[in-house]
């Protein structure tokens, strides 16, 4: 049964809940499938289609230091992934604007066709559902949207660097 642990007891209540709140966590749960169905139509693992991802959204030039660590990997494995990506064709290393010293990671204009193309089916069909919207609903869709992505990059920010601890002792 869904929510309650596998060792008879009961999972704490979940809080309540409306049917739009419900219906945005569908649409959150279903983004990790897309994402893994985006890497599985470009040919790429989730890892690389992630930094990929990271490289086309982040507002400032990242390097493979800075890719890693956003990614979660070694520095290693973080060169490992440039390297593939770069003999792909999805990645270009190119000095950093700022840091001369540095190298700058640069998505390639056929990885960005190449994801755009993958993702036109999607992308379409989103388009015909705003579509359908009112202005009035659209205006008000928009501002929840916008709403709910502030909330959700404050939880990101406030997370803890590292595991917690008070996990690691109920062990």
């Amino acid at each position: 049964m869904e929510g309650v642990p596998s060792t008879g007891e009961r999972a704490p209540a979940a809080p309540p809940s409306s049917e739009a709140a419900r219906a945005l966590r569908d649409v959150l749960r279903i983004a990790g499938d897309t994402r893994a169905a985006l890497a599985r139509r470009l040919g790429l693992n989730a890892t690389d289609a992630a930094a990929i991802d990271h490289l086309v959204s982040s507002p400032e030039p990242l390097g493979p230091v800075e890719l890693g660590n956003r990614l979660g990997i070694r520095s290693a494995s973080a060169t490992t992934l440039v390297d593939r990506l770069v003999q792909a064709g999805h990645v270009a290393r190119t000095p950093h604007p700022h840091d001369r010293r540095r190298l700058s990671l640069q998505v390639t204009e056929s990885a960005v066709s190449e994801v755009l193309e993958a993702l036109r089916p999607m992308l379409v069909g989103v388009d015909r559902a705003v579509a359908r919207l009112t202005p009035e609903q659209a205006e008000a869709t928009t501002a929840f949207l916008r709403e709910v992505t502030e909330v959700m990059r404050e939880y990101v920010a406030t997370a803890p660097d590292e595991p917690s601890q008070a996990r690691a002792d109920r062990g």
